[in-house]
């Protein structure tokens, strides 16, 4: 009778630390955050990267009453900032703000990045999407996508457009045009957006593919003339600008995605109540106002979708680069 008891007695108590276990994330995630939470940009401030990192990081400080710092940790086109978090504890701690070049372009572009994207990180949720705009220097003859075609295909001498740098969204994005139409044109890259449109105001180049905010003063004043943004519909920002696509070239898409990722490995539970802060935060005024200051539109999306979107950006991406052997600064 004794050894039933005990037996008896040994059994109730595994069950009971069985279920305390079992209770054990559910806990966690009813606690989480319990610190504070950085929010890492691989990119200096400033910047679509910086700017929508901030806000989400308020929004998220004012909602679990716990503070969410953004850190910096630039280099390497933001691969340096983007392999930290990869490697960082999947506690849901470290996040990353991640965009199209850190998740899809370089992977293709750096060898030995230190990354692989959806191995290594569980997407979360996405913020913005924001497109190009394919500027002109009035004093050109460049006033449609369809004048672009036509002169490189009646001149032996092709037509220039700046860039950001190589390997740059506003790089991909003229190499894309050349990849659909046909034409060859020749690239004039920059150390950055703000040089790149000096020498375009100059006359030294003829056109580029520029971020909105960027180029929207220039376009208001007259000093450049916008030609066709990169987006599958038309921007709020510039109504009256076609797109690409209409403008020809069907098909034509370039846009730079931005969304809030985890390391791998992180807790559902925790995953689900990021993504749920995510969902209400977009859909904000406060942040539907600043992402059409930032030239961009408010992207919303399950996990599962920003996947989608990652493996699509890559594949299409890579090739680009594979074909046309792009090499990074």
């Amino acid at each position: 009778m004794a050894a039933m008891k005990k037996i008896a007695v040994e059994a109730a108590l595994r069950l009971v630390l069985y279920v305390l276990l079992l209770d054990v994330p559910t806990a966690q995630a009813q606690t989480y955050p319990s610190k504070p939470v950085r929010l890492v940009v691989p990119f200096p401030p400033s910047g679509g990267n910086d700017v929508f990192a901030r806000i989400v990081a308020h929004k998220l400080s004012e909602a679990w009453k716990q503070e969410v710092l953004v850190e910096n940790r630039p280099g390497a086109g933001g691969s340096i900032g983007t392999e930290f978090v990869a490697k960082s504890p999947a506690d849901g701690y470290t996040l990353l703000l991640g965009h199209t070049g850190t998740l899809a372009i370089n992977p293709a572009l750096y060898p030995n990045i230190g990354y692989e994207t959806l191995r290594d990180f569980a997407p979360i949720g996405t913020l913005a999407s924001a497109p190009l705009v394919l500027v002109a220097n009035p004093n050109t003859s460049i006033r449609t996508v369809g004048d672009i075609i036509a002169q490189s295909i009646a001149s032996p001498v092709r037509l220039n457009y700046a860039s950001a740098g190589s390997g740059t969204g506003s790089h991909l994005s003229g190499e894309l045009l050349q990849s659909i139409t046909g034409i060859r044109l020749t690239h004039v890259p920059y150390k950055g957006t703000a040089p790149a449109i000096t020498d375009l105001l100059g006359g030294q180049v003829q056109m580029m593919f520029s971020v909105i905010p960027a180029a929207l003063p220039q376009i208001k004043a007259g000093k450049l003339r916008a030609v066709a943004v990169t987006s599958a519909k038309r921007m709020p920002q510039l109504p009256d600008v076609p797109t690409v696509a209409e403008s020809g070239v069907p098909g034509f898409e370039s846009t730079l995605a931005y969304g809030i990722l985890a390391p791998r490995g992180t807790r559902a539970a925790v995953l689900d109540e990021i993504r749920v802060q995510l969902a209400r935060i977009t859909a904000t005024k406060e942040f539907r106002e600043r992402v059409d200051f930032e030239g961009a539109v408010v992207l919303q999306g399950t996990s599962a979708d920003f996947a989608a979107l990652i493996r699509e950006q890559a594949e299409k991406w890579g090739k680009v680069i594979r074909a046309v052997g792009v090499k990074p600064e």
